[in-house]
């Protein structure tokens, strides 16, 4: 227990200095940003007389220095107020709150499809490694592991949603419908091809680190015993391999979430989905500096949470790991 607790603060420590980290790189690319945050308020197109710059810009607090203005916005975050959004009028905390969840059930999706698709592909490379499947998966693994996920959205965009028809072009729920009021087909009707867009972008890291594994294993002593016996590779795969797999494939679908998270950002606008990716690039074109700093906030927390809960499992399902920290 008390190397546990011990542990438990040093990732504290580390979370709070992340955190500090990106609020202050985050505040100063705001900074150092071109848009007029006034303008891109009142539209592109807007005449605003110089009063009324005046007092929107007295209102935000625009006219104090760049310290003053961290220093009272950090000042009410470690007081839980992440401050209002200047584009939603609404407080930082509910903005993120609403479109996190939407996000949430995106990465969600993905995260379980790619976790079980590259767990299987990883097997078959590895069992039939040299081989014609394994060439053919491994160069598909490679050319999507480098494949943008705003280039797949838009491919699958243009294929399955344009010229098929098979689904909606963008957003939540269909035009017209209240999202409370949308069922449940219809989201994931919406959510599909978003969901498939961050999967076909994430899950040949995974099939290609099982694929590694799996070969090590194949090699092995055990399992060359287990050929003298007239194992089968099924039995080969279910008795032996498999749960030598699974210490990279927790430990890599865990260390997904930094990567499901910077494509949700891509996938979000290129289906118009309303979730926290498109809230953030509203934020950093509109000026909105405190929602872009909560998004930040949100999104080093997740990212974090995913590389410690991969750390986590890695030690509990791995002995030798458990060996070396005692």
């Amino acid at each position: 227990m008390a190397k546990l607790a011990k542990r438990t603060v040093k990732q504290l420590l580390r979370l709070l200095s992340l955190l500090l980290a990106v609020c202050i790189f985050s505040f100063w690319l705001m900074e150092r940003s071109p848009v007029d945050p006034v303008q891109a308020y009142v539209g592109a197109g807007a005449a605003v007389s110089p009063e009324q710059r005046e007092s929107i810009s007295r209102q935000w607090g625009l006219g104090e220095s760049p310290a003053r203005r961290f220093g009272s916005w950090a000042g009410s975050v470690l007081r839980g107020d992440l401050g209002d959004s200047l584009l939603y009028r609404r407080p930082v905390a509910r903005v993120i709150g609403e479109k996190f969840t939407a996000s949430l059930a995106l990465m969600a999706c993905a995260w379980v499809l790619s976790g079980v698709i590259g767990l299987l592909l990883g097997i078959l490379m590895g069992l039939y490694r040299g081989g014609l499947l394994d060439r053919i998966l491994k160069t598909i693994c490679l050319v999507l592991s480098s494949t943008p996920a705003f280039w797949v959205g838009m491919v699958l965009l243009a294929v399955f949603a344009v010229e098929l028809g098979w689904f909606p072009v963008g957003l939540r729920v269909p035009p017209g419908i209240v999202e409370s009021e949308a069922t449940l087909l219809q989201r994931l009707h919406h959510l599909a091809l978003p969901a498939l867009t961050l999967t076909i972008a994430s899950f040949g890291g995974v099939a290609l680190q099982v694929r590694e594994k799996m070969a090590a294993v194949m090699d092995s002593d055990y399992i060359l015993f287990a050929r003298a016996r007239g194992e089968t590779k099924g039995q080969m795969v279910r008795r032996h391999a498999l749960r030598a797999v699974a210490v990279p494939a927790v430990t890599m679908q865990f260390a997904l979430f930094g990567e499901l998270f910077g494509g949700s950002v891509l996938a979000e606008q290129v289906f118009s989905y309303p979730g926290l990716g498109q809230a953030a690039v509203q934020a950093g074109l509109g000026g909105d500096v405190p929602l872009l700093l909560g998004v930040a906030l949100c999104g080093a927390v997740f990212v974090f949470t995913g590389n410690f809960l991969a750390d986590l499992l890695h030690s509990l399902l791995d002995p030798r790991v458990r060996e070396g920290e005692a």
